[in-house]
């Protein structure tokens, strides 16, 4: 297959072990877990860790995570909800009141309790062989001896220059010498040494109560936000079940809401109605057809899809047929169909890190703090940039997804797995905010339609349809951009590249792996 525009790298093999990640770093840590008996949800644990630190614009202890694990790679899926709530004093009423009409990205308004670490402690509970003690340790030592800043990283850094420089303690703590770090620039972040020390020596609630606890309250009321102590002490992760679609054979599953795997779901119901395989991977069709499916799932997903502790989500319905077959016979391949302009208010960063251990423990992890270096907010003294994800909520009572005390944000990250049969064959994701659901279906129909292994899919030429654009990587040839435009969408070019993916194939007949990492990003897949 690998005939497209470019040659992509190859797809990385092993017998024992695979994880990828978005950074080699990472993925060497999780695979030294491995190999020292840890399982698959050591392994992402200290791999994400490690990112938090050494890829700080994406993910952080700052952050939310959401996983699915497969013990065994068979049976029971287990989805875990680690996305943090709103303050209880944030109602609609509070910022109505104050002429606030949505959550302005960089105030404290947009800080969310960070959910991540609590999420680490209950995952390694229930399929951890080590703890945070010793999964933290190269997190530690990155931050205390000093790490390398990548290309990707660096990228990011020059881009959010601007923002760093006017946030809270950002210049302080992520603008070494008062300039954005470039590749091969080696940092050093003691401060949050300092603060993972102390998760690794007292666990959570090391994190959620006390002196760092206390540093975050004070900061972020600080600049006017509303959290208290109690907002930070009574905060859990959620354990569930996941949701899922049949697609070519294939079981998918997402985690449920507030998580939004649904829209991902609901694209591959629309998709499964049409037969890909009469277009071209690389073809107007194709690109026309998931543009289509992304704008009717994105739709569905701003008008029914929040919390459902507060508010009730009807997912049997949402994934019902029926739904889908609603909008399906409106399609046409010859024109868009007349949809309201949806605006999702969120365009986020990510990390996703995908692992099969030596028993094929499966674990589907992601971890954000939502966009490009959070809210720009650094705690004063511990060293933690906090997340933006409550920038995701609405301040419009009678909206699904209005912010309310206690409530979770409509979130972006998915992470994701398919079966066959009841067995794992995949664990799988593509993050970059708004993109994922797309860029999940993307990949999942480059493997399953077109025969693409794991890279190749990965690897392929993206677009995004958003806020009524049709965003196109450079790497779309000319001829199909033309094409678009003469059916009726408008396009643009995207400066950076849309996401990045990682994916893992089981082969349990050959009891093998195969890897693939995204090259949009600096990681890679590795094995054992």
């Amino acid at each position: 297959m690998r005939n497209f525009h470019f040659a992509g790298r190859s797809t990385v093999h092993a017998q024992n072990a695979m994880v990828a990640t978005s950074h080699p770093e990472a993925a060497l840590t999780a695979i030294e877990v491995m190999r020292a008996g840890g399982t698959a949800a050591d392994a992402a644990v200290a791999a994400c860790a490690l990112l938090g630190v050494i890829e700080p614009q994406s993910t952080g202890i700052g952050g939310d995570c959401f996983a699915l694990i497969q013990p065994r790679g068979e049976g029971k899926i287990v989805a875990y909800n680690g996305s943090g709530r709103a303050p209880m004093a944030a109602t609609a009423e509070w910022y109505l009141e104050r002429k606030i009409h949505s959550v302005p990205l960089t105030s404290a308004h947009a800080v969310s309790i960070p959910g991540a670490i609590d999420a680490w402690d209950t995952i390694l509970r229930d399929h951890g062989k080590m703890g945070l003690d010793t999964l933290l340790q190269p997190a530690i030592k990155a931050a205390e001896e000093g790490y390398v800043v990548a290309p990707r990283i660096a990228f990011d850094w020059k881009n959010q220059f601007e923002k760093l420089k006017n946030g809270t303690n950002t210049e302080r703590y992520l603008l070494p010498h008062g300039k954005p770090a470039v590749a091969g620039d080696v940092i050093h972040q003691p401060e949050l040494g300092k603060t993972l020390r102390a998760i690794a020596k007292n666990g959570r609630d090391a994190f959620y109560t006390g002196e760092i606890a206390a540093d975050m309250v004070e900061t972020l009321r600080g600049i006017g936000g509303l959290h208290t102590l109690e907002d930070f002490a009574a905060h859990s992760t959620e354990t569930t079940s996941p949701i899922g679609t049949m697609y070519k054979g294939h079981d998918v599953w997402q985690c449920p809401p507030n998580g939004p795997g649904i829209t991902m779901l609901v694209m591959l119901n629309i998709l499964s109605r049409f037969d890909l395989t009469k277009f071209a991977p690389l073809s107007i069709e194709r690109f026309h057809l998931e543009a289509e499916a992304a704008r009717i799932a994105y739709m569905m997903r701003e008008q029914h899809v929040a919390d459902p502790q507060h508010v009730h989500v009807d997912v049997a319905g949402i994934l019902a047929k029926e739904f889908a077959e609603e909008h399906i016979k409106n399609i046409r391949m010859d024109r868009l169909l007349e949809l309201p302009n949806v605006a999702p208010p969120m365009n986020p960063s990510t990390v996703y890190i995908t692992v099969v251990d030596k028993d094929r423990n499966v674990c589907s992890f992601i971890n954000s703090i939502a966009h490009s270096f959070g809210s720009a907010i650094v705690s004063n003294n511990t060293g933690v940039l906090l997340q933006n994800r409550a920038g995701g909520f609405r301040i419009q009572p009678g909206h699904p997804n209005c912010i309310a005390p206690g409530k979770r944000p409509l979130h972006t990250i998915i992470p994701s797995l398919a079966t066959k049969n009841g067995r794992a064959v995949m664990p799988f994701g593509v993050m970059g905010g708004q993109y994922q659901p797309v860029g999940q279906s993307h990949v999942l129909t480059n493997i399953l339609d077109y025969g693409c292994d794991v890279q190749e899919a990965i690897d392929m030429p993206r677009g995004l349809h958003y806020e009524g654009v049709y965003q196109l990587e450079d790497s779309v040839p000319a001829e199909i951009v033309e094409g678009l435009k003469k059916i009726g969408h408008k396009t643009t070019s995207v400066v950076g590249p849309l996401g990045g993916g990682q994916a893992i194939w089981i082969d349990w007949e050959k009891g093998t792996l195969t890897g693939g990492s995204d090259p949009r990003k600096d990681g890679c897949a590795l094995g054992y």
